[in-house]
């Protein structure tokens, strides 16, 4: 897990190629701490996480996420290995394989699940 400032500063530092949904990301809106920013890419490279990545700001909702294979977030989100948030799902807190900049590793992603906060 990243703070929130740790998540905004990723993402003006990145060279990964990233596309926005959800909510408008702004570092300089409090409300914004309080929801969830979840960036999910498609390559790791060493302990980098990177290539093409799409970054998710808000509430509560279940991210199709296919060939996702590294992932961060500001809270603690579900990653599960089919479509919809279902089968075996893990969580981002227990991260087996933990990358650079507060990513985990997270091969065979296709959902995330993004509590309510």
């Amino acid at each position: 897990l990243v703070s929130h400032e740790q998540m905004m500063y990723w993402i003006a530092h990145t060279d990964a190629n990233l596309t926005f949904v959800g909510d408008t990301v702004n570092p300089l809106t409090p409300r914004s701490a309080q929801d969830t920013t979840v960036t999910y890419c498609n390559r790791r490279t060493n302990d980098v996480c990177g290539g093409d990545c799409t970054v998710y700001t808000g509430n509560a909702k279940c991210l199709n996420a296919p060939d996702t294979q590294c992932l961060s977030a500001t809270t603690n989100v579900g990653f599960c290995d089919r479509g919809g948030c279902g089968h075996s799902c893990n969580q981002l807190s227990t991260c087996g394989t933990r990358l650079d900049d507060g990513f985990c590793f997270t091969p065979g992603t296709a959902s995330i699940l993004v509590p309510s906060t």
